[in-house]
């Protein structure tokens, strides 16, 4: 904690919080300026005083990280970044939300230093911070010793009503209170004004009555009171076995004469008229805009400093463990840099077996490979694990009275499953995992898509890939949604055919640290494709590459198959060969990463003035972009039906003597 503030200083600071968010919506005429207005006497109040971090190292790991669950009122974030010295000038401050600015209209991880994870689509910071608080909790109990505490910090974060309206955020919520996660400490910005007016129109609930539900210290505050900020901080992290809400009653756009509590101050530039009002009400200057106090910059400089001082302690005690657990430190160190086995393919390999298995079980053999090769990967299901085959059978599960599992149970929660695990993927020092069925996958959709923007290393597993999941019906045969993954920019996402494929899904995951991957899996058992020569790592991570081919002939067609269907390409070489031409079966597990490939080699693999046939028990769409629309598509365009696997696959035409018959008499006409 800091030395307090003197009143003056104090009200010039949140002043000059409020304007500096006042002035740069202004001047792009576009922003919300009524959440950091209302905001700034405990936001300053948790700045100039608790939180820790380090200017100079923006990455220090025992840094405080902080949330702006609530994205909309970025300028809030961006001005107390400005003010504590990171690499943010004023310049870009008078830039926000242009092009090419670190100032966006919502934060990005990424793109401006101190910002910890992209927020805006509300309820997905809220979500984060657990997941890494959950990583924090998980760091303290492998690093710290009784002689040395390298691990010591705190989650904040700033939540406003949409974050608690959001059904994201009370899944996270609900989780971090059966966790006991006592090192999360939010503000729940308490302004009762949501873009369409009143709250009332909508939520009335006792929002503090369910988080206690949920197991959460709630503590009530006048948010405008600094003092009583401070003390709900320190009453917060004095409770260590319970997540703290600070509920903090605002108004929106404080200090607005006209504009306070209303709905049209959240999203929209006060106006030069009441820009002018608002300096007078508050007794700031008329010019110039962006105006920071003397003594404001001298407030935040003293305190940068104080930081230094617990920084180097912090280095010192670091130096000290490290010295005294040099085994430790060095296993620290590889999970920082995400270190894999040079011969991780070759070992993963060696769990395959020559029997048809599903690859959720080929899977789910690789993990316990993978768990005791890889200490920095974690992970765990939504509640589906006995299904997705992903509990590390070796390894404790993750609870309040286990910080060192490395399992972890989600419950039925995809989406906050999504949040979580993209949270321990941005804390840093560990691979996570998130598994559920593929069908899914749709509840997740907006983590997914944070996760490709940010480009962590997130990584999904989608099982029961396809209708021959079967009896449950088509409510849980998905149809649509590999296409829906792979419209996905900077997703990988990764259908395997066999338990080779499933190695190299696996490694490639592991080892594609700049972007999310997505693992997608029967639930059926699939055979060992028969390949011409041994199977390649390297083609495969093209995306796309030829499994087998009539020997010294050019293919007259083409068959491209992807998961469970590569099989049925296979049998239908058999058939076109019969009819005297030649075939090419193409593995295809990952469409985008093939897409991604020089022409020279597209062409290589499925070459010019071939006939093409594609076939996936999925549908269509996405597939003209690798094949060309004058191709055969054996595809599933309608949702399935409620049968045994093998009744599906006849009734659909998904045997290999349906498929090779369609393809003989497409190729006869």
């Amino acid at each position: 904690m800091s030395k307090i503030p003197s009143s003056e200083t104090s009200r010039l600071a949140v002043n000059t919080i409020r304007m500096m968010a006042v002035d740069g919506v202004e001047k792009a005429n576009s922003g919300h300026p009524g959440l950091p207005m209302g905001a700034a006497n405990y936001a300053f109040t948790l700045w100039s005083r608790y939180l820790r971090f380090n200017p100079q190292d923006p990455a220090w790991p025992n840094r405080d990280r902080f949330i702006l669950s609530a994205g909309h009122g970025s300028m809030l974030l961006y001005t107390l970044l400005h003010l504590a010295g990171f690499d943010l000038p004023l310049a870009e401050l008078q830039r926000f939300r242009q092009w090419e600015s670190k100032t966006p209209g919502h934060p990005e991880y990424g793109v401006t230093p101190g910002v910890e994870t992209t927020t805006g689509p509300l309820g997905a910071g809220f979500s984060n911070g657990v997941g890494m608080a959950i990583a924090a909790k998980m760091s303290a109990a492998r690093y710290n010793t009784a002689e040395h505490t390298i691990v010591d910090h705190y989650i904040y974060g700033i939540v406003s009503d949409g974050d608690l309206m959001e059904g994201v955020a009370s899944e996270a919520a609900s989780l971090a209170g059966h966790l006991k996660l006592g090192n999360i400490i939010y503000f729940y910005d308490d302004n009762r004004i949501s873009i369409e007016g009143s709250t009332d129109l909508a939520f009335t609930e006792e929002r503090g009555k369910r988080f206690e539900a949920y197991g959460w210290q709630v503590l009530y505050i006048d948010g405008h009171d600094c003092e009583a900020a401070a003390r709900a901080i320190e009453a917060a992290q004095q409770d260590t076995e319970r997540p703290s809400l600070i509920i903090a009653r605002t108004h929106i756009a404080m200090g607005s004469p006209n504009k306070v509590d209303t709905a049209e101050a959240h999203g929209a530039p006060l106006g030069a008229a009441e820009v002018q009002a608002t300096k007078k009400n508050l007794g700031w200057p008329d010019e110039p805009a962006f105006y920071v106090p003397d003594a404001v910059r001298q407030l935040f400089k003293e305190r940068v400093a104080e930081l230094k001082v617990e920084y180097t302690k912090w280095q010192q005690t670091w130096a000290a463990w490290a010295k005294a657990n040099p085994e430790l430190a060095a296993q620290r160190q590889a999970s920082l840099n995400k270190q894999l086995p040079d011969n991780l393919e070759q070992e993963l390999l060696s769990t395959l077996s020559e029997k048809p298995a599903a690859t959720r079980r080929i899977s789910g053999d690789m993990i316990q490979k993978i768990a005791a090769l890889v200490p920095g990967v974690v992970g765990g299901s939504a509640d589906l694990a006995p299904s997705t085959s992903t509990l590390m059978k070796k390894e404790q599960d993750f609870s309040a009275a286990c910080r060192s599992g490395r399992n972890l149970h989600f419950g039925v929660r995809e989406h906050g499953m999504g949040g979580i695990v993209n949270g321990i993927a941005l804390y840093g020092g560990f691979i996570p995992y998130g598994a559920t069925f593929l069908v899914f996958a749709d509840y997740m959709r907006p983590t997914l898509r944070l996760a490709s923007i940010m480009g962590i290393q997130s990584i999904f597993i989608f099982t029961h890939d396809s209708i021959f999941v079967g009896e449950d019906g088509p409510t849980h045969e998905p149809i649509e949604q590999i296409a829906s993954l792979r419209a996905i920019p900077r997703m990988t996402v990764i259908r395997p055919a066999d338990g080779a494929e499933v190695a190299a899904a696996w490694a490639f995951a592991l080892r594609h640290h700049n972007g999310p991957t997505a693992l997608i899996l029967s639930r059926q058992n699939l055979p060992v494709i028969q390949r011409d020569k041994e199977f390649s790592f390297e083609a495969f991570n093209r995306g796309g590459y030829v499994v087998s081919e009539t020997a010294g002939r050019a293919p007259d067609v083409v068959l491209v198959g992807t998961g469970s269907e590569l099989q049925l390409a296979v049998a239908a070489k058999s058939a076109v060969e019969a009819l005297g031409l030649a075939a090419r079966v193409v593995s295809m597990p990952s469409v985008e990463t093939f897409l991604r490939q020089d022409e020279a080699y597209r062409r290589a693999v499925i070459t010019p003035g071939s006939k093409r046939v594609v076939i996936e028990a999925g549908i269509r769409q996405g597939w003209d972009r690798v094949v060309g629309s004058d191709a055969l598509f054996i595809t599933q365009e309608d949702y399935g039906h409620s049968a045994p696997a093998e009744v599906l696959a006849e009734k659909l035409g998904f045997t290999p003597a349906q498929v090779s018959a369609k393809v003989v008499a497409w190729l006869k006409n």
